[in-house]
């Protein structure tokens, strides 16, 4: 079936869960290499194909409305499938090189993996790696399929089908907007305040999600949801935005914190944390390129990270 005319540009896609990300047109058009008009008037064309407005640009800085950050979230599954189909294609036109294929947590995909993969370029230029995302439910999933041959997952508990190994920590924190309550306490937020406040989390099945579930439980407490969003950037957005607490990744949201977009809030007696782990399906040993991958993040990692 044809698809519905008109049809979004995928590159203004992009440009827009680039605006979500940085938080601004001008550093969106220098992530993709065009000018900051040119990034307006792309911006504009697709809220004409759209016919929604995504940008608030009122306040000086542009904002994306309600609508956009529900656009970035459904235009995340067509850019990485996208993704995917540019990296299968360039495996095809490179046929006998070999190939990794990789499947990472969202968080681990978008914040950790291109570092260690510009890293394993370097020695191996030719090397082919294809990567596909998805929550660590997912991820554990494709590697018991036979669907990838290395998988990074965060979470509490290991995958007990699968043999994996910690590479590296990675702690969620409470952000919220800077207009928020809590971004002018002093004093620590109570878990049973954090239980009692409607909040923005990612969906069941993410690593993000296991930890706070996990986290509260041990208090006799549970977590009350406004919001179930499945990406970091839609999660960053609605906090942005006023729509409450969220609990995230602090390598996502290192830069809004330090920015000031965001506030970090601080949990009493309440630890959120998590690790990093690779995976992989018991029956089969890793290939020289997976292994090299592994010594490579092991050599990277900082002692008791």
């Amino acid at each position: 079936m044809p698809l519905p005319e008109p049809v979004p540009d995928i590159r203004s896609l992009d440009l827009l869960r680039s605006v979500a990300e940085l938080g601004s047109i001008r550093q969106a058009a220098l992530r993709h290499g065009i000018s900051q008009p040119a990034a307006s008037v792309r911006l504009r064309a697709l809220e004409g194909i759209l016919n929604v407005e995504l940008l608030d640009r009122s306040r000086g800085r542009a904002q994306l409305t309600s609508a956009g950050v529900a656009v970035v979230q459904w235009a995340g599954n067509v850019l990485e499938q996208m993704r995917e189909l540019v990296l299968a294609t360039q495996a095809l036109e490179v046929a006998g090189h070999t190939h990794l294929r990789i499947a990472a947590s969202l968080t681990v995909a978008e914040y950790l993996v291109p570092g260690w993969l510009s890293h394993l370029r370097s020695s191996d230029p030719e090397l082919i790696v294809s990567l596909e995302m998805g929550n660590s439910h997912h991820v554990v999933q494709v590697i018991e399929s036979g669907g990838a041959d290395l998988g990074f997952v965060e979470g509490v508990h290991a995958p007990r089908a699968l043999t994996s190994r910690v590479v590296q920590s990675d702690d969620l924190v409470v952000v919220v907007a800077p207009s928020h309550p809590w971004a002018r306490r002093r004093l620590t937020v109570a878990a049973s305040d954090l239980a009692a406040t409607p909040l923005v989390v990612r969906e069941p099945g993410s690593g993000t999600r296991e930890v706070l579930d996990d986290a509260l439980a041990a208090h006799g407490l549970s977590v009350n949801v406004q919001v179930e969003l499945a990406s970091t950037t839609a999660i960053k957005s609605a906090v942005a935005s006023g729509a409450g607490p969220g609990i995230l990744s602090k390598l996502a949201v290192e830069s809004e914190v330090r920015e000031g977009r965001l506030v970090a809030v601080e949990v009493a007696d309440l630890p959120l944390e998590r690790r990093v782990r690779a995976v992989w399906f018991k029956s089969v040993a890793l290939s020289a390129s997976a292994r090299r991958l592994m010594r490579q993040i092991n050599a990277s990692s900082v002692p008791g990270s």
